[in-house]
């Protein structure tokens, strides 16, 4: 019997080659940086088995690899946003699970806490704006059927809670607070701001540190 040939252009093998580079080196980068914010493009290129002009060929910068991985794992929150059921729960609920899909984020890519602080450029279309969209449709929800204030406007708050994310991001960067007690800072904060009643809260506890022991000192 004789063999099938092998129909596969060389351009697309190339192209499938070229693939399996990017997600190798795309992948290694999120375990790398994970473990160590500040690691160079050569130990990325180690980790995937690669040549540092590998890395060059496909990504031109250190910062054009942490962009492609922010794109990346921002497309991943956006589909767990949308799996999440945010337009059937109670507005309250969905604003708890979209912020808690944002700190699983940082969670899983402690590195983007940095982008976290800094956002991305307004009007562009990255996952950054669309989820960010979401949260809008949440707020105008819970004001529609009564559950947020709607005294002030739903564009505002969303944008006011993003900035709340950042805020608490900045603190987990400080070591302020650890990132459980940021989410519920968070939340809570995101409830008093559209006006809805608070449910029970945990007093945060912040991250050990100097600044915690001063205030022991203090009391």
């Amino acid at each position: 019997m004789a063999d099938t040939p092998d129909t596969t252009t060389p351009a697309r093998r190339r192209r499938a080659d070229a693939q399996r580079s990017i997600d190798a080196i795309l992948s290694a980068a999120r375990t790398v940086l994970g473990e160590r914010s500040d690691a160079s493009m050569e130990e990325i290129a180690a980790a995937a088995d690669v040549t540092r002009q590998t890395v060059y060929a496909h990504f031109s910068s250190r910062d054009a690899l942490i962009a492609a991985i922010i794109h990346t794992a921002g497309a991943e929150t956006l589909a767990a946003i949308d799996a999440a059921g945010l337009d059937t729960a109670p507005p309250a609920d969905a604003l708890r699970r979209f912020l808690d899909i944002g700190w699983d984020l940082i969670r899983r890519y402690p590195y983007l806490i940095a982008t976290a602080l800094t956002g991305s450029p307004p009007g562009s279309s990255d996952p950054h704006h669309a989820a960010t969209a979401r949260l809008e449709l949440v707020i105008r929800r819970g004001q529609r059927i009564g559950d947020f204030d709607r005294t002030l406007p739903a564009t505002w708050l969303t944008e006011a809670v993003v900035g709340l994310a950042r805020t608490a991001a900045e603190q987990v960067a400080a070591g302020r607070l650890t990132t459980p007690d940021a989410a519920d800072v968070l939340f809570y904060s995101a409830l008093q701001l559209c006006g809805a009643a608070a449910p029970y809260y945990r007093t945060a506890t912040p991250a050990a540190g100097p600044q915690a022991d001063s205030d022991t000192d203090q009391s």
